[in-house]
């Protein structure tokens, strides 16, 4: 998470303050402000997590079934701010989101947090799989072997993560190289 946090919650008029109270509204928000700089830009992260039972019971009443969604807790609106280092240009980005997880479970902080790991994952494993094995221009279609070959990518990166091995590219690379390293990595004993 970040080293800084405020709260950016904005100022209500009395008359909504009132509103919110009597319906059981809760708001709480963070702002995350990196101190240093992360892929050659600053950025700015801020949420705001909004849990009141009237909205949520009416979430998905205007969908194509026309029925709530019956878990819903928060709705959240996500802000990240972008600032280039070098060019100095600002980019805004703005997303939505909906969760089951009450204030209780988790604030503002917390689902910030929820986000921010799941892009960890998504940057990890998927970009991963669609660059370094080259997923995304593979042309097998047919029967089962998309998923077959899908699980042998998928444990190539769990052999290699278990090995303790941060850079893919390069160890494939060395193991396209050197056939007795692969094979020692599989078997997970030195082969004679």
């Amino acid at each position: 998470m970040a080293d800084r946090h405020d709260t950016g919650a904005p100022v209500l008029p009395p008359w909504k303050q009132r509103d919110w109270q009597e319906r059981g509204v809760t708001l709480t928000t963070v702002v995350d402000y990196p101190n240093k700089a992360a892929h050659g830009r600053y950025e700015r992260r801020a949420l705001w997590a909004l849990a009141d039972p009237w909205q949520a019971a009416r979430i998905g009443d205007g969908g194509h079934a026309g029925r709530p969604w019956p878990h819903a807790q928060q709705l959240c609106r996500i802000e990240r701010r972008r600032t280039h280092q070098q060019t100095g240009v600002t980019n805004l980005e703005v997303s939505y989101a909906i969760t089951s997880l009450s204030p209780a479970k988790a604030d503002a902080a917390r689902l910030l947090a929820l986000l921010r790991d799941y892009w960890s994952i998504e940057n990890r494993l998927h970009y991963v799989r669609d660059v370094t094995l080259g997923e995304g221009l593979c042309q097998i279609r047919c029967g089962a072997a998309p998923q077959a070959v899908a699980v042998c990518r998928n444990l190539t990166i769990a052999l290699l993560r278990r090995a303790g091995i941060a850079n893919i590219a390069q160890t494939l690379r060395t193991h396209a190289a050197r056939p007795r390293a692969a094979a020692t990595l599989v078997l997970g004993y030195y082969l004679e």
